[in-house]
C-alpha cells in the first residue's frame, strides 16, 4: 500500500491506478526457499483467520476499532517474513522508509547495465 500510494495518480481524494502504473513497476524480492514458504505460511495464517468469522464483511473485518485479534497477529507476522524477504530492517522500517528501500531497489533493478 506504501508504494500505491507514493506511485499511483490521485483523481480528486480518490486512488487512481493501473497495472502499468503502480503493479508493472512493483521492486519484487529475490526471497530464498525458506523465506517463500514463510511468506506462504503467513499468507495462509491470513486467510485462516479471516474464516473464522465467515459472517463478516472485509469492511468488518478490517475496521481498525474491530479487527479480530488473530487477524491483526496474521498481518503482522505476514509483514515481518515480507520485510526480511525484502532484507528491510523490521524495527527501524516506517512508511517512510518502506517506500525509500523500494524506491531503492526500483533504482537498481531498472538501471543500466554499466551503472550497476
Amino acid at each position: 500500500m506504501s508504494w500505491m500510494r507514493t506511485i499511483c495518480c490521485r483523481l480528486k481524494s480518490d486512488y487512481s491506478y493501473t497495472v502499468n502504473d503502480v503493479y508493472n513497476n512493483f521492486p519484487w524480492p529475490d526471497p530464498t526457499p525458506a523465506q517463500k514458504e514463510k511468506i506462504e505460511q503467513t499468507a495462509q495464517a491470513i486467510l485462516d483467520a479471516r474464516a473464522l468469522y465467515p459472517d463478516s464483511s472485509l469492511a468488518d473485518l478490517y475496521d481498525p476499532l474491530t479487527m479480530p485479534p488473530e487477524l491483526l497477529k496474521a498481518h503482522q507476522a505476514n509483514d515481518r517474513a515480507v520485510m526480511q524477504a525484502y532484507g528491510m530492517p523490521i524495527r527501524e522500517t516506517d512508511e517512510a522508509a518502506c517506500v525509500a528501500w523500494l524506491m531503492r531497489l526500483y533504482q537498481e533493478k531498472t538501471a543500466e547495465p554499466d551503472q550497476k
